[in-house]
């Protein structure tokens, strides 16, 4: 049959309202069945991660169907949707999409609010392509990545005081839910000293979307943000494009000099989308219900970003980690740990308490702090901890009046540091502290 058809990537980015096909003649399939969130057709040859169309031409009601081959077996081939399979019926063809889906980059993309396609999801048109770009960037010989040398200021005190981020370091924001980490994020977002901002809400609840945009980012903050949203009732599929997506956008900038900012809510829910791809196409489940390719695609993601190549510009990442009930050895909390540059934990205990950032800093840790201040701003950074340990193992005693002072040294400083330290962890939410002013505080806790 021939059909006709504009670039898929234009349709993707909003260029055009329907998917027309191949001026050429192509080898159709058709759809065997459905089984769950997977489809099997017979008849095609299609290369994993290429993109078809499930086309059921109705009566009265022609529906089209963007799908990915994930997988095959003989001679089927097993597609995950990209949307709504309502109105699919067995038979039903599937045409290969020859593009590879380029996506569309530029400086116009400031400002705006994108589904994980490329789609406008603000209501202000199409935007302007300067560049089309595959969907997975380019990778960088690790021995030519400019190493991380300079401080980030993230205007947070205790981040910049006690756990210094690096330019172009990666970290995770370990907690449950409810403790504080889209607060965090956002005040990172309207403090950070990053040229571009990327944020990705992957797998939230669509109500903290607009929330996140208009209370958190702010009007000012979205003037130099791309967002790009799929939340948790897009398909599976969506919400993994949304996080490769969002990680393409902060490569584009990185490869242009410019020092991003990626803030990635969350790469729990990634893992999620991926585990329902998985479990879908008949991949054996191995660690907690999650199946292994799980474990292999969070590095490949996390491993995108950093620094480019000396001289260049760097991407600053920062992941949000759901912990299950808390649990601080889930299995991708695990695992993400071992691929991140370090780890901030929210703790319900002190966010109860009304300590915001719940920031326990016992339980967090910047690898590459050593590497960007200077040896005081270290060893005060490291008395503090000391100092705070210390109470917090003598809490219990203390509260109840066991304690009796002069029975240790370090704890009697502690106790008498506490109000200053305490002071020192807590900070107003649209409160912002630079790096200087946060390294000057932490030197007053010790009556420097």
């Amino acid at each position: 049959m021939h059909l006709e058809r504009t670039s898929f990537a234009k349709r993707l980015a909003g260029y055009t309202d329907a998917v027309q096909l191949p001026e050429q003649p192509v080898v159709e399939g058709r759809l065997l069945r459905m089984v769950g969130l997977t489809l099997e057709a017979e008849g095609l040859r299609a290369a994993v991660g290429s993109r078809c169309l499930v086309i059921n031409e109705g009566e009265y009601h022609p529906v089209q169907v963007e799908a990915e081959v994930m997988g095959f077996a003989g001679s089927k081939i097993f597609l995950m949707p990209v949307g709504s399979l309502a109105g699919i019926a067995p038979g039903a063809r599937v045409v290969p999409l020859p593009d590879t889906g380029r996506l569309p980059m530029g400086m116009s993309m400031l400002g705006r609010v994108l589904d994980g396609a490329g789609n406008a999801l603000d209501g202000k048109g199409r935007m302007r392509a300067e560049d089309w770009v595959p969907m997975d960037g380019p990778t960088i010989n690790p021995l030519n990545r400019d190493p991380i040398s300079q401080p980030l200021d993230v205007g947070i005190r205790s981040i910049n005081g006690l756990l210094t981020v690096g330019r172009g370091q990666r970290l995770g924001l370990f907690a449950g839910t409810g403790v504080g980490k889209s607060v965090l994020l956002g005040m990172m977002t309207r403090f950070t000293e990053a040229e571009i901002i990327v944020v990705g809400l992957i797998g939230e609840r669509g109500r903290e979307v607009k929330e996140f945009i208009d209370h958190i980012l702010g009007e000012e903050g979205l003037k130099r943000a791309v967002v790009v949203a799929s939340p948790a009732d897009d398909a599976p599929l969506m919400r993994l494009r949304a996080a490769m997506y969002c990680t393409r956008i902060a490569e584009y900038f990185r490869d242009k000099g410019k020092n991003v900012l990626l803030l990635m809510d969350s790469l729990t829910r990634y893992a999620q989308a991926q585990r329902e791809i998985a479990l879908a196409i008949g991949e054996p489940p191995a660690t907690k219900g999650y199946p292994p390719s799980v474990f292999a695609k969070l590095p490949r993601l996390v491993e995108r970003a950093g620094n480019a190549e000396k001289g260049g510009g760097s991407i600053t990442a920062f992941y949000t980690v759901l912990s299950e009930g808390d649990d601080q050895q889930d299995p991708i909390a695990d695992s993400a740990r071992g691929v991140l540059d370090g780890h901030f934990v929210l703790s319900r205990r002190l966010a109860e308490e009304g300590h915001y950032p719940a920031i326990d800093i016992e339980a967090s840790i910047s690898r590459v702090m050593p590497q960007v201040v200077s040896e005081e701003h270290m060893r005060q950074a490291q008395r503090f901890k000391q100092l705070w340990s210390r109470y917090q193992q003598s809490r219990d005693l203390i509260s109840v009046g066991a304690y009796v002072p002069g029975g240790d040294p370090d704890t009697d400083l502690a106790i008498a540091r506490l109000p200053a330290m305490q002071q020192y962890l807590r900070q107003g939410l649209r409160e912002s502290v630079g790096m200087a002013q946060s390294e000057g505080q932490l030197g007053t806790v010790f009556g420097q």
